[in-house]
C-alpha cells in the first residue's frame, strides 16, 4: 500500500481566498496563452477548490464563466475550470518578477504578493516530492506507477514555450505537464499514453507519475512522464530546414510512418471497430462551423464554399476504421531524438468536450492535422514556399501508407472533410489565442472554400 499523507485544512475557506484574488484573477487569467476565453470578458470567478500545500503556496481549481455570445436561441457558454499554482509571499525575489500576478489589496491576503507558483523552484520541487511519496493532499490525489523509480534532488524549470498547458522538466529526465484548463474525467494524455505504453508502443513516453482530483468531478490534473533531453519537436526541426533551404520529405516520410504505427497501436489498445456515418460526421463539421462563424467574422463569407466539403462526405466510401486516435496533431506533438520519431500530446483540443476528445474517430482526422502543420510551417518563412508544403504532405502520406497499408491519398474527400473542419478549428484558435497568427488558417479556409480543396 502507498503511503498516504493527508494534509488538513488551514487557513481561510474557498470564500476568503477569493475575496483577496478575484480581482487579481480577473486581469491576470485573459493574458495567460492557456486561457480559453480571451474573446471574452470573464463574467464569473468561482474556487472551487483550495488547497494549502506548504505555507505560502496554494493550490486553487477556479471556475470563470463569460456572457452568452449573441445567437438565436443560443445559451450562455459552459464556464471553464482552471488549475493554479499560487505563491504568496510579503517580498518577491528580482527573479519571480515575471510571474507576478499582482498585490492583493484586501481579504486575508492583503498586503501579499501573488504569484505564478510554478516559476518558483521551492513549489515546482514540491510537487515532484508529492509524485515521490504517493497520498493525499485534501482533495488532490498523487499516484506513481508501480515500477516507477524517481529519483529525489532534481532541479526544476519550467519550460517558456508557448502552449496550452504548462511544463516542468526536473533534471532533465522527467518532464510534468500541469494541465491548465481541466474537466471532469481521465484526461486521454494519461488514459492513452498509459495503454500505449501496455501495448509496448515505444513511439509513445509511459507515464511514471500522475496526479488528480477527488469525488464526483474529479479530474487528471497532471502528468510525469520520461523526458527526452536530446530530442527536437518538430516544428523546430521543420523551420530550421525552411530557413537553411534544406529538404525535409525525408522527416515527413518517416514521420508518416511513426504515425501509422501509433493508429495501429492505437485501434489494438481501444478496439471499436466499425465505420461513423459520414452524414453524422458532416452534420458535426457543418456545426462546428456555424459556431466558428458566430464567433469570428472574417469566416463568414467563406461559409457557403466550405459548406460543400462536408457534404462531399455523403456520396465518398466511409474510408479507414474509426478508433481512438490523437485527436490534435501537429509538429508541435512530435518529437525527433536521432533517426526516430515520437508522438506526445494526447490531451487532443482542448477546446471540445472529454467525451468527444475520447470517442473513437478516423484516422485521417490526424493525418489532416498534420498536413495542416505543414502549411503552418511554410508560410512562417518569406516569401512562402507552397512547394515545400506540397512535398512534404506527399511524403508524409506515402510514408503512412507504408505502415497503414492505405493511402491517405486516395481518401480524397474524406481528406479534404477533415482538413477543411481542422482549419476551420484553427480559425476559431488564432482568433481567440494568437489573434497575430489568424492569416494563416484563414488562407487554407479561401483555397478550400473556393477551389475545393
Amino acid at each position: 500500500m502507498p503511503k498516504t499523507v493527508i494534509l488538513p485544512p488551514r487557513g481561510p475557506g474557498v470564500t476568503g481566498h477569493l475575496a483577496s484574488l478575484e480581482a487579481l484573477l480577473r486581469e491576470w487569467l485573459p493574458r495567460q496563452r492557456w486561457f480559453a476565453g480571451k474573446d471574452r470578458p470573464v463574467a464569473d470567478l468561482a474556487v472551487l477548490s483550495a488547497t494549502e500545500l506548504l505555507p505560502g503556496c496554494l493550490h486553487l481549481l477556479v471556475q470563470t464563466g463569460h456572457p452568452p455570445v449573441p445567437a438565436p436561441g443560443g445559451t450562455p457558454p459552459p464556464g471553464d475550470c482552471y488549475q493554479l499554482l499560487l505563491g504568496l509571499r510579503e517580498q518577491l525575489s528580482p527573479r519571480l518578477g515575471r510571474a507576478l500576478i499582482g498585490r492583493a489589496e484586501q481579504g486575508p491576503h492583503a498586503g501579499l504578493f501573488v504569484y505564478d507558483a510554478l516559476h518558483d523552484p521551492r513549489s515546482a520541487a514540491l510537487l515532484l516530492e508529492r509524485l515521490r511519496q504517493p497520498g493525499t493532499a485534501g482533495p488532490l490525489v498523487f499516484e506513481t506507477a508501480p515500477a516507477a523509480r524517481i529519483p529525489s534532488g532534481l532541479a526544476p524549470r519550467l519550460l517558456d514555450a508557448e502552449q496550452s498547458n504548462s511544463s516542468l522538466v526536473y533534471g532533465d529526465a522527467f518532464i510534468l505537464k500541469v494541465f491548465r484548463r481541466v474537466q471532469p474525467g481521465v484526461n486521454p494524455d494519461l488514459e492513452v499514453t498509459g495503454a500505449l505504453a501496455a501495448q509496448g508502443c515505444t513511439r509513445v513516453p509511459a507515464p511514471v507519475a500522475w496526479f488528480r482530483t477527488t469525488g464526483a468531478r474529479g479530474a487528471t490534473l497532471g502528468v510525469l512522464q520520461p523526458f527526452l533531453p536530446a530530442a527536437s519537436d518538430g516544428w523546430t526541426l521543420a523551420l530550421r530546414a525552411l530557413a537553411a533551404g534544406d529538404d525535409f520529405t525525408t522527416q515527413a516520410h518517416q514521420l508518416g510512418q511513426a504515425t501509422a504505427d501509433v493508429h495501429l497501436a492505437l485501434a489494438t489498445a481501444f478496439p471499436s471497430g466499425g465505420h461513423g456515418e459520414n452524414g453524422v460526421t458532416a452534420s458535426a463539421m457543418t456545426a462546428r462551423l456555424e459556431a466558428a462563424a458566430r464567433s469570428v467574422p472574417a469566416l463568414r463569407p467563406f461559409v457557403p464554399g466550405l459548406r460543400t466539403a462536408f457534404g462531399a462526405l455523403a456520396g465518398c466510401d466511409a474510408g479507414p476504421p474509426d478508433q481512438r486516435v490523437h485527436g490534435d496533431l501537429h509538429l508541435g506533438q512530435v518529437l525527433r531524438a536521432g533517426r526516430e520519431w515520437f508522438v506526445i500530446d494526447f490531451e487532443g483540443e482542448p477546446s471540445r468536450p472529454l467525451s468527444e476528445r475520447c470517442a473513437p474517430q478516423s484516422p485521417v482526422r490526424d493525418i489532416a492535422g498534420m498536413l495542416r502543420s505543414f502549411d503552418y510551417a511554410a508560410r512562417q518563412r518569406r516569401p512562402w514556399r507552397p512547394e515545400w508544403a506540397r512535398r512534404c504532405r506527399e511524403a508524409f502520406c506515402a510514408g503512412y501508407a507504408t505502415r497503414a497499408g492505405w493511402d491517405p491519398r486516395k481518401k480524397h474527400a474524406l481528406l479534404r472533410a477533415h482538413e477543411t473542419d481542422r482549419a476551420v478549428y484553427e480559425v476559431l484558435y488564432e482568433a481567440r489565442h494568437r489573434p497575430d497568427w489568424l492569416p494563416v488558417p484563414m488562407a487554407a479556409i479561401e483555397r478550400l472554400a473556393v477551389r475545393g480543396g
